[in-house]
């Protein structure tokens, strides 16, 4: 079977969310590692129990929030967060579950 060459282009240069991706799991684990820092859930008036880090569904919507842009940041060590370290599937759920906040 042939696929149509733009087509073909599209499926390479699109990347998908991971096969691996729950947003179930993802949740879970932002409840467990996350939501002492951060508003993890969609709720409009949530504060984060620290006020210097984002609402979940704030970093969601912002437009620079892609998939890339949150495995990225999840596999990076930051001054203000602890040093935790997830491996790729968690980080693919995690990434899953905060761009659906956000609609993504």
């Amino acid at each position: 079977m042939r696929i149509a060459v733009p087509l073909a282009l599209a499926l390479i240069a699109t990347p998908a969310m991971a096969a691996s991706a729950d947003p179930s799991t993802g949740e879970k684990i932002a409840k467990s590692e996350c939501a002492s820092c951060h508003a993890i859930g969609r709720a409009a008036d949530a504060k984060s129990p620290d006020p210097k880090a984002p609402r979940f569904i704030d970093v969601a919507k912002m437009s620079s929030t892609t998939e890339l842009s949150l495995k990225v940041f999840l596999r990076s060590s930051h001054r203000n967060m602890p040093n935790f370290i997830l491996g790729r599937e968690e980080i693919d759920s995690l990434a899953s579950y905060i761009l659906g906040l956000g609609g993504k």
